[in-house]
């Protein structure tokens, strides 16, 4: 019986020394470099999925007790913006720096490439802002609509995305 057995095991080791080991070893360089590309495939795509949800760097000035700021940050982030949150105790300043008059204030004021955002402008018309690139100063929601990002709640009104120019000159430049 022990004899039998011992011939089951050397037939089995016979076969994977002369069969197998062999077999394995024709194919372990091909098994290796197709591994090694799928992973560097999966990095790749990981990489350009990285670039394409990374925007530009938004500067917000923001009062640090502000809720809807908050959000606001939170919707740019969503969509893809960076976004640099600067806390301030009088966004006076910040508005008389860069131009925005009282008329179209809100409560954030940011910096997008060269172009001021004031208010709960939606992250998309940012987008399309900084694709056309018109010469405006930049795009302001006037006050705090409620339906707009950050100023979400049980009801919607009707707001204008509007452009503005250094001597104060406003236009529409979209209706939500």
């Amino acid at each position: 019986m022990i004899y039998f057995l011992y011939l089951k095991v050397s037939v089995y080791l016979d076969f994977i020394y002369m069969y197998w080991i062999p077999i394995m070893k024709k194919l372990q360089k091909p098994i290796l470099g197709g591994l090694v590309l799928i992973i560097s495939m999966l990095f790749i795509v990981a990489c350009e999925q990285a670039v394409k949800t990374t925007g530009p760097t938004v500067t917000v000035y923001k009062s640090p007790t502000c809720g809807c700021c908050k959000k606001w940050v939170s919707h740019l982030e969503a969509n893809g913006f960076q976004v640099k949150a600067v806390d301030l105790t009088d966004m006076n300043v910040v508005k008389e720096r860069y131009g925005v008059q009282p008329r179209f204030a809100s409560c954030h004021t940011a910096v997008v490439n060269g172009y001021i955002i004031e208010g709960h402008v939606p992250a998309d018309l940012i987008r399309k802002l900084l694709k056309e690139k018109p010469k405006v100063v930049g795009l302001t929601v006037p006050g705090m609509p409620m339906g707009a990002p950050g100023m979400e709640g049980p009801r919607k009104q009707a707001y204008n995305v509007l452009t503005f120019d250094k001597s104060g000159k406003l236009g529409i430049y979209d209706k939500r």
